[in-house]
């Protein structure tokens, strides 16, 4: 499990910087035009990463609640599949967030092949959190929660906004 949350680290650094240095700095989602469909989507992703990147690092999900994890896992994979089509529906792509998005793929399909395992042992324990303790990467990935979370609500706003204009 240490690789994993090694990897989500990684993974939960460069959905920060993504997330800072082109959507909010180089193109001003929240102000962009014909963009409130995909802020509706980054915030619906943000709330499951706040979720997962928040539990990981401290909790075990066992049980039916691996079922549940592994859900939330399955409807992030298909709101950023979503979200790669919209993108390439409402705007051009800068070269370095086009590029980003692939690593960030492949960080994550690392993240999740080192997680599967780990949840399908879950799964075969009494239902329930157990506790699990991963140090530094658990602490920063708390407060990266936090932020992705904030970030989950401040586009949901900003979509709200682009509906009611």
């Amino acid at each position: 499990m240490n690789t994993a949350i090694w990897l989500l680290f990684v993974q939960a650094l460069l959905g920060a910087f993504d997330t800072l240095y082109y959507h909010e700095f180089k193109l001003r989602l929240p102000h962009g035009h014909g963009t409130k469909t995909e802020l509706r989507l980054h915030a619906s992703r943000d709330f499951a990463y706040g979720i997962i990147i928040g539990t990981l690092g401290f909790f075990t999900w066992n049980g039916w609640l691996a079922w549940v994890l592994c859900a939330l896992l399955l409807a992030e994979i298909c709101i950023t599949i979503w979200d790669f089509i919209e993108e390439d529906r409402i705007r051009k792509l800068p070269p370095g967030e086009r590029a980003m998005h692939a690593i960030m793929g492949i960080v994550y399909g690392a993240f999740l092949a080192y997680l599967v395992p780990e949840v399908w042992r879950w799964s075969e324990e009494p239902t329930g959190f157990g506790g699990a303790y991963h140090g530094f990467p658990a602490w920063v990935l708390s407060g990266l929660a936090i932020g992705v979370f904030l970030s989950g609500v401040r586009d949901l706003a900003a979509s709200v906004r682009k509906a009611a204009a």
